[in-house]
């Protein structure tokens, strides 16, 4: 059963939330209570963007949903894939939903990324749940954006999930020995490098912030101002990407993390102050975000 329902259709910005009951297709397990689930969603994967998420009913003991982001879609097969790490009761919950049972999903909800032409370098930056965002961003510029040229960082202090494999790409300014990459992107044609303080096999030993630094100063200054910057992840990962972006005046746009209780925008009780032209002003992050532009949020 699918019911579609308008939220707001006074503001186009705010789209179309579809409610579908969704049939577990896969849930996987990985290291560091990760999982990977993919649901029998096709009107979801019809309208999703990268940087957008979905509203998940846990399981009947649990009325409240949780937020998840949008890691992929087959708008084809009609399937939507998330990947989360469980972190309270909610996704103690869902980690137990078998495959082929029905979990019933509300989405896709918020502002998506938005890629620019005149931004063919696509820095895509992501850590620890903020992987997702990126792997779907990556996807969309294979699939639609072929002058595009995109590299992307991911960052995990648990184990990432999947099995890491050493690059086919070249990269320009990779420290020595920084060679593990996601299986997945590899085989998109998408170079990218996996960060680490844990000392994992091919991976650098840093933040993510000082591995896109090594790459930005190893392009040609023409070259990086072509340059815009997506991240995703950690409050405190994201002000460090907003601060290296202004520091190289590059376009950067965060999608920020919060907690949510309804996710449509009216309890706000994910609001965050953003700048605006008018001054500051209180946004909430389900339906105004997730995806900000980094400046509004993270001061210079």
């Amino acid at each position: 059963m699918t019911i579609s329902t308008s939220i707001q259709t006074s503001q186009p910005h705010r789209g179309t939330i579809i409610v579908e009951d969704a049939e577990i297709l896969l849930h996987e397990s990985f290291p560091g209570d990760q999982y990977v689930l993919r649901v029998k969603a096709p009107e979801i994967a019809q309208q999703a963007s990268p940087g957008q998420f979905a509203h998940i009913h846990c399981g009947p003991e649990l009325p409240m949903r949780r937020p998840l982001s949008i890691m992929r879609v087959d708008r084809f097969a009609g399937w939507v894939e998330f990947l989360y790490k469980v972190f309270g009761y909610g996704t103690q919950i869902l980690s137990r939903r078998a495959e082929s049972e029905v979990i019933n999903i509300m989405g896709p909800i918020g502002q998506p990324f938005v890629l620019h032409a005149e931004y063919p370098r696509a820095l895509l930056i992501g850590g620890g749940v903020g992987i997702p965002p990126m792997i779907f961003l990556a996807d969309v510029i294979k699939q639609t954006k072929t002058s595009f040229k995109p590299f992307v960082i991911m960052g995990s202090e648990i184990p990432f999930p999947f099995s890491a494999r050493p690059s086919q790409f070249i990269v320009p300014g990779m420290p020595p020995g920084v060679i593990g990459a996601m299986p997945l992107l590899e085989d998109w044609g998408i170079p990218g490098r996996l960060a680490s303080l844990q000392g994992y096999p091919g991976c650098f030993d840093g933040y993510v912030t000082d591995l896109a630094r090594a790459w930005l100063d190893a392009l040609e200054a023409p070259q990086r101002g072509q340059v815009e910057v997506f991240a995703c992840g950690p409050h405190p990962m994201l002000e460090a990407v907003a601060k290296l972006a202004h520091e190289y005046q590059l376009p950067c746009q965060v999608s920020l993390e919060e907690f949510m209780a309804c996710a449509v925008g009216g309890c706000a009780g994910c609001v965050v102050q953003v700048q605006t032209a008018a001054g500051p002003a209180m946004k909430r992050v389900c339906v105004d975000g997730p995806v900000f532009d980094a400046k509004t949020v993270f001061l210079p």
